[in-house]
């Protein structure tokens, strides 16, 4: 038996030794994945099929939220409402207004007191099958390269079965966390794996969902990080971009299901992918994503093969736009930053994936006093380990907060020039929903969708002089999971669990796939 306290995947000594080759890799690909078939397949699809069920069974007509303790609404002026609440009809907020003003009545009535109400947080950053690879001990310690040549093998034992067990108790996590709408970043498909399934799993959940038709192409033989056995044929790739984009891809108001082309990074695509992924993209009206100055090794990389740092490499490919977000853009400078704002290219800030690889600091308050778009990203689970929207928005604050230490004479005296507990929430609402060129969500007031989440303020973590600003302390206190998460109109979470998935069945066949892939 394997000691589960050891690293379980040297990939050096693998390639070393006999090379991660497409024959060996598909070998024991097929063997994990008929063991994972036997054991998940049925319990998958039951849990699918429960949420599938529930998922679909339509929201109220109307619906009346009252008696907020207080509802932050994120309009133009930032109201914050005691004793606030809505009327919403067919998903979307038809009045927001202290409680004594709303109608009396509506099909559903949710009494929110002792509650706050807040609009629904928006990811712009995740990789949901890495719940597979959660702290995986192969691959604690060490930096962003060294993390992803440990667990590209690991993903190529994926299996659609495991996907989807691993997107379930992914988006069951953020929901649970007041997060309402993800994008998700997939560019691994071995076995099969499609990015069908996760969208499959987001519609029977009711997840507004924005996923990625991710890419590698470039392996090591051509110069890039990934394993040849992990990289696809870029004709393919094309083409079953254009595939999920006239099947899914939906750009009505309140659209519950949109595509967005994401290659992985810029050492581990080639330029003709980034080129004609844009264009693509564009032709369709799809967002354009991918990492970049995550790392030094990554701006090292960029400038042996461009002699251009990586924000100079995007330019040079048409890869900087409105329609254009970047994860990370931690080792970005002034003038990158003032590129950033001039073309209107969204930054995706994943604070506690930085720390947890020691990437470094994102200069997110430069970036906004500058005018860029900043959302926040719980970013994978292998390199964040947490999926909570809200524990992101405090690891936002906090890790901004310890980059003023690098001023010269310390940090400043004037506050203006430090993050606020208000600032990390708009980034986790407003700059998601503009990130995602979103104008239906991210605030609640009339003529946008009912996405939105509450939490219990009459728990241990909010007791004391917390209650004097309990929005601010909604960050500065320990991250709390929410009571409602309503998502167009409809109850995901209520009373604090999750009413789209059986949570406790996906999660026992989660915890046996992942051994699996892990080879543990």
């Amino acid at each position: 038996m394997k000691d589960a306290r050891e690293p379980q995947d040297n990939f050096d000594e693998k390639e070393k030794n006999e090379g991660l080759t497409r024959r060996n890799f598909l070998a024991g690909a097929a063997a994990t994945a008929s063991a994972i078939a036997v054991g998940a397949s049925s319990e998958a699809k039951a849990a699918s099929s429960k949420a599938s069920s529930k998922g679909s069974s339509g929201r109220p007509k109307t619906m009346l939220v009252k008696n907020a303790s207080v509802l932050v609404t994120m309009d133009k002026t930032r109201r914050e409402i005691k004793d606030g609440g809505m009327y919403i009809e067919d998903g979307v907020i038809k009045q927001v207004d202290t409680s004594d003003k709303l109608p009396k009545t509506a099909e559903m009535v949710i009494d929110m007191k002792g509650q706050l109400v807040l609009p629904g947080l928006v990811n712009t950053h995740q990789h949901l099958y890495q719940h597979l690879t959660r702290v995986a001990p192969a691959c604690q310690d060490g930096n962003v390269w060294n993390w992803l040549r440990v667990l590209y093998p690991m993903w190529a034992r994926m299996t659609p079965d495991s996907e989807r067990l691993a997107v379930q108790v992914g988006l069951a996590e953020l929901a649970l966390s007041g997060c309402t709408t993800v994008f998700d970043q997939q560019y691994v498909f071995p076995n099969g794996c499609k990015i069908d399934d996760a969208i499959g799993v987001a519609q029977d959940m009711g997840i507004r969902f924005h996923a990625s038709r991710g890419s590698m192409s470039l392996g090591q033989s051509k110069g890039g990080l990934p394993p040849d056995s992990c990289v696809e044929n870029e004709k393919d790739i094309l083409s079953d971009c254009q595939r999920v984009i006239d099947k899914y891809h939906d750009l009505k108001p309140g659209a519950m299901t949109r595509i967005v082309l994401a290659p992985c990074s810029p050492f581990s695509v080639t330029d003709d992918l980034m080129i004609e992924s844009a264009k693509l993209a564009r032709q369709h009206k799809c967002g354009l994503h991918t990492h970049l100055a995550e790392s030094l090794d990554e701006e090292r990389y960029c400038l042996k093969r461009y002699g251009l740092r990586p924000v100079a490499a995007m330019e040079k490919l048409g890869w900087l736009g409105n329609d254009v977000w970047f994860a990370h853009s931690v080792h970005v400078n002034d003038a990158e930053i003032a590129q950033y704002a001039k073309t209107g290219s969204g930054v995706a800030h994943c604070p506690s994936s930085n720390m947890r690889l020691a990437s470094g600091m994102a200069p997110i308050k430069k970036m906004r006093d500058a005018g860029v778009k900043v959302g926040l990203g719980v970013d994978g689970s292998s390199s964040n380990d947490c999926s909570h929207m809200l524990a992101e928005a405090r690891m936002a604050m906090l890790l901004a907060r310890t980059l003023l230490s690098e001023n010269e004479g310390g940090p400043p005296e004037a506050k203006k020039e430090w993050i606020s507990a208000r600032d990390c929430l708009e980034m986790a609402t407003l700059g998601g929903a503009a990130i995602l060129g979103r104008d239906d969500i991210g605030s609640l007031e009339p003529g946008k969708r009912a996405d939105f989440f509450a939490v219990d303020t009459n728990q241990r973590s909010f007791a004391g002089g917390s209650m004097v600003d309990p929005v601010a302390a909604l960050v500065f206190c320990a991250p709390q999971n929410a009571s409602y998460t309503v998502i167009d109109g409809r109850v995901i979470v209520k009373d604090g669990q999750i009413t789209t998935l059986d949570l406790p069945i996906a999660i026992e066949k989660l915890n046996k796939a992942s051994r699996l892939v892990m080879n543990v």
